[in-house]
């Protein structure tokens, strides 16, 4: 019988491969209302709140990511020394040398993980050689912790880009004098690894966090209805990301040859809708976990998709990313002034990777023809120059941001089709005749065409090879079936209408959305009760089949 009940329950805390623990699971909810009922017996003594939630981090990355949780380990007791002798020592030199080594620990951390299968693969494409990739983080926890995984497969951390990030943040900020060194390493811990945004953000950085960790709890009645909107909100989200994908965008995505181009059409602008709601919906749940617990995240999202130009679409879109990216990567390279020596020192670096991805070593003798023929324009034509160095910063940001999503062509090239949009607009901003009007009609134009333009450069970012890219490109190009388009819209009508209702909800004025959203944080408790049951009985009419895991996971 005992055999029986620990046999039972084991699953519920030991790690299950292939199973993350995700918010929109009941075993979360379950997990949630125990760290809740034990947290409101200590939520008043901040050091023992903040070390109970540092154990419960531990234990939700453990259940999400198995022995990865040692890296992450790792990385909290590295960066936590690395920012003491940063703040200790007065010589620049130090705090120079101090802050390098932490970024170079980070960045060969998440790059051994996220990239080295890949490089190994592209030496043995180019040099005809036959490495065999032998993963030694695999051969230790084999060893040590009786794990039996492969030793020639790479596997991806949860979250580690996320909290690296983070971490990064924290040593740079205590380099530029932003944060003073926390009180404890389990603070720092904490700050790190809490568990709501732990896996797929939003990123929290240093100076915009740790005050709030020596702040006594506070939660009004209306912050606490705020966190509940949110908390349904994101899962209404998740919901309706899921329905979609699984009954219509998956399948165009994966045989695309089976679908007309109207099809295909309504499946990249599904896929932009289904990316926004499963994303965003982690990060408003996450959001909301954390104001129950005391704490304040930032918004990741403001409506995306209202975004007039693709300038602004970056500045709604991701914002904790877009803003790590812009503080910690484009203005230390010069910004929209100039290039500097680590702008081309990035050039460089994605020189290679291209070469690496094509596995052709003439391409390096173009790129360096490429770029021999740049210097000599910038140095005769001092427009060329100066375009130059208010562009490269942008172009090189938005190329790595790509390449931080994966090891792929398709990333790249996405990447580099936003860097280029976001060049575009700079010009075309000069001289455009619509940005000083007010005209409803323009404004919606100028949204339509945004979203247009990042939903197909979101082609490349969701199919997993060029050639499913050449396939939905050859259907919207030549077998369109525009005669097709009131069938289809019969056919498909349920999953179109929720498309369609996910969008105008969307295109709500932000006004609007407020206010609804504070009537429901100042409902009665039993009326907001009433409002959680009989939303959590209407999506669940929606689920269809297994939840599906946060697109951003496996980032």
């Amino acid at each position: 019988m005992i055999n029986d009940i620990l046999t039972y329950l084991k699953p519920l805390f030991v790690y299950v491969k292939g199973q993350p623990v995700i918010f929109t699971q009941l075993y979360f909810w379950g997990f949630f209302s125990v760290v809740l009922a034990i947290y409101s017996l200590l939520y008043k003594k901040n050091n023992l709140r903040t070390f109970y939630l540092l154990l419960v981090s531990f234990f939700f990355y453990y259940k999400t990511s198995g022995i990865f949780l040692i890296l992450l380990i790792f990385t909290i007791v590295s960066d936590y020394n690395w920012g003491r002798l940063i703040h200790k020592t007065e010589s620049v030199k130090r705090k120079k040398l101090y802050v390098t080594i932490s970024m170079i620990l980070n960045l060969t951390l998440l790059c051994y993980f996220k990239y080295a299968y890949f490089f190994v693969e592209s030496v043995n494409q180019l040099a005809g050689s036959d490495i065999h990739f032998f993963n030694y983080f695999t051969q230790f926890s084999n060893t040590y912790f009786s794990t039996n995984d492969p030793l020639n497969k790479l596997i991806l951390p949860v979250g580690v880009s996320f909290f690296t990030f983070q971490s990064i943040s924290y040593t740079i900020d205590m380099y530029r004098g932003k944060v003073t060194p926390v009180k404890s390493i389990y603070d720092y811990g904490f700050f790190v690894c809490f568990f709501p945004h732990l896996v797929a953000g939003p990123i929290v950085k240093a100076n915009e966090f740790l005050y709030q960790i020596y702040q006594p709890y506070n939660l009004t009645r209306k912050e606490f209805g705020y966190a509940v909107f949110w908390i349904i909100n994101g899962l209404g989200k998740k919901i309706l990301a899921d329905y979609i994908a699984v009954n219509y965008i998956d399948r165009v995505f994966d045989n695309p040859n089976y679908y007309s181009g109207v099809e295909t059409v309504f499946g990249i602008f599904g896929y932009s809708l289904q990316i926004y709601a499963d994303f965003s919906g982690y990060t408003d749940i996450a959001i909301g976990i954390a104001l129950l617990l005391g704490y304040r995240l930032k918004t990741n999202f403001k409506s995306p998709y209202k975004a007039q130009d693709v300038s602004e679409f970056w500045k709604r879109w991701h914002i904790s990313l877009s803003t790590w990216l812009k503080d910690y990567l484009y203005i230390p390279l010069g910004g929209n002034k100039q290039g500097t020596i680590g702008s081309y020192i990035c050039i460089a670096f994605l020189s290679v990777v291209l070469v690496m991805l094509t596995g052709k070593i003439w391409l390096l003798l173009v790129l360096l023809l490429m770029a021999i023929v740049l210097v000599l324009l910038a140095y005769f034509f001092p427009k060329v120059k100066q375009s130059v160095n208010t562009n490269i910063n942008l172009l090189v940001t938005m190329l790595l941001g790509g390449f931080w999503h994966g090891s792929s062509w398709l990333f790249i090239i996405w990447g580099g089709l936003n860097g280029l949009g976001l060049v575009v607009h700079k010009l075309w901003h000069k001289i455009s005749p619509f940005k000083e009007s007010n005209s409803f009609f323009v404004k919606g134009f100028l949204v339509l065409l945004t979203l247009t333009f990042i939903s197909f450069t979101r082609i490349f970012f969701r199919s997993d090879s060029l050639e499913t890219v050449n396939l939905i490109f050859d259907r919207i190009t030549n077998h369109f079936g525009a005669a097709l388009i009131f069938d289809i819209i019969r056919g498909y009508a349920l999953v179109f209408s929720v498309m369609l209702l996910g969008y105008l909800i969307h295109w709500i004025p932000e006004s609007a959305k407020e206010r609804y959203r504070s009537r429901f944080a100042e409902l009665p408790l039993p009326a907001m009760s009433i409002s959680v049951v009989a939303f959590a009985f209407c999506i669940y009419q929606m689920v269809s089949g297994e939840m599906q895991p946060f697109i951003y996971f496996q980032f």
